[in-house]
């Protein structure tokens, strides 16, 4: 590595800007298609809900509990799988997550009883767990700057909003099909589980774990990135090195987490249950219920590649995340006392706004003052603590519906978690984004998010 950091002093702007190409083409499209399969593979299950609870028998509260127990899977290994990445090889890793979370998704499409619901979407958690945590942490710091990190994690998580484009069209269509014997929802989760599993070989081959043994980077363009990344991790660690632990103990990550709790409460509270919120409103089949939800995620999908770029050209954190919390609280609190289709269908879509339009600053954060290892430990600490509200957040949605009948009170929650995390959000110093040659202070003020 010293050799290539030395060499490195002789990387020019072409260079740069050639870099960023490749970088792009074969790094960021592969975790892009890897995340998009991955959320499908989290949201069919809302869509399946239309027809499935009814064939199986679960209620509202059995549905939530379901959907929600992924995330206790998620959250016991989401730790561990960052730090063994870390260690090894963070492209088998993300190899070896798609295809056994691909396995159990084709598994649940012979689920007959609530608890082979339960054990399966817990495991579905615990072979997804770590994916993003290991994206964020270990493969985006390697290839981006962080004047750039926003800006590559939004076009990245772009991903989830076209997973729902995709996936919801093809969901309400599947739930109308019967193929030798199968029912739709059963169809729907073999045939977006498949994808998953034939990926996770595909990956294993395309990533590569870092700029040096990158194939299809030069020398020159080896020592440039490699420069790139010891000098800004050199300088995050200049005036203090972050051990795992006390990265996890950081009142700042600890702040990151409590705040993430609140906004996945919300955010997957929203999601799960927008497929039946929808249909309640309108009797809508499947399929036109799938075809409706292009318009919030095509709307949201604008919003976020907006807020990446205008965070990343002003370096400006805060009011960027916390302006996102509040459309999504006001989205959902104003949406929760509304009945008429249409004006719901518009508060539906400001929610989705607010909901998704934060994940690229917020992922672009903790990089900034932690590095390696720490880095891996905190943003899993931060996605863990997500995680739990995404436990909370379906579960408590249907509960509410089990026993009041309606999504009032639910809606309201979920609006008053979303509402309290862009609150804390601006309880951090109005700091800015440093040129990437700065030095980070994580010691001292608390950083921006």
């Amino acid at each position: 590595m010293t050799e290539l950091v030395r060499d490195s002093d002789v990387a020019a702007g072409p260079v740069a800007a050639r870099v960023k190409r490749k970088v792009y083409l074969n790094v960021i499209l592969p975790l892009f298609l890897a995340s998009v399969i991955a959320y499908i593979d989290r949201i069919n299950i809302g869509y399946a809900a239309l027809t499935m609870n009814a064939d199986l028998g679960f209620n509202p509260e059995v549905f939530g509990r379901g959907a929600g127990i992924f995330f206790a899977g998620y959250v016991l290994f989401e730790i561990p799988g960052a730090l063994i990445a870390e260690r090894y090889s963070r492209r088998l890793w993300l190899a070896r997550i798609m295809v056994s979370w691909g396995i159990v998704s084709v598994l649940m499409a012979f689920m007959r009883t609530e608890l082979h619901f339960l054990v399966l979407r817990f495991l579905l958690g615990a072979a997804e767990a770590s994916l993003y945590p290991v994206i964020y942490a270990s493969f985006i710091p390697r290839w981006f700057a962080r004047a750039d990190r926003a800006r590559a994690i939004a076009l990245l998580l772009t991903s989830l909003q076209i997973s729902s484009i995709v996936g919801a069209p093809l969901a309400g269509w599947l739930l109308g099909v019967t193929f030798l014997g199968l029912k739709g929802w059963m169809c729907l989760f073999i045939l977006e589980g498949i994808p998953a599993i034939v990926f996770g070989v595909v990956l294993s081959q395309w990533l590569a774990d870092d700029p040096e043994t990158a194939r299809w980077l030069t020398p020159e363009e080896k020592a440039y990135l490699v420069d790139q990344y010891v000098r800004e991790r050199d300088a995050a660690m200049a005036e203090r090195r972050y051990t795992v632990l006390q990265a996890l103990s950081d009142p700042n990550v600890l702040k990151l987490s409590l705040i993430y709790f609140l906004w996945i409460t919300g955010f997957w509270g929203f999601n799960y249950w927008m497929p039946q919120v929808l249909k309640g409103l309108s009797g809508w089949s499947p399929l036109a219920i799938g075809l409706i939800t292009l318009v919030p995620m095509g709307a949201s999908l604008a919003f976020m590649l907006f807020i990446g770029h205008s965070s990343s050209k002003t370096g400006e954190k805060r009011w960027h995340g916390a302006i996102c919390m509040f459309l999504a609280a006001f989205g959902l609190g104003a949406g929760a006392f509304v009945h008429d289709f249409g004006v719901s269908f518009v508060f539906l879509v400001v929610t989705a706004l607010g909901v998704y339009g934060a994940f690229g600053v917020w992922w672009s954060f903790p990089t900034t003052f932690l590095s390696g290892a720490a880095a891996a430990g905190a943003v899993g600490l931060i996605n863990s603590a997500g995680n739990v509200g995404g436990f909370v957040g379906p579960y408590v949605t249907g509960w509410i519906k089990n026993r009041t009948g309606a999504f009032t009170q639910a809606w309201a929650y979920l609006a008053g978690s979303l509402f309290l995390a862009g609150v804390l959000i601006l309880t951090f110093s109005k700091l800015r984004d440093a040129p990437p040659s700065s030095v980070a202070r994580p010691g001292a003020d608390p950083p921006p998010s």
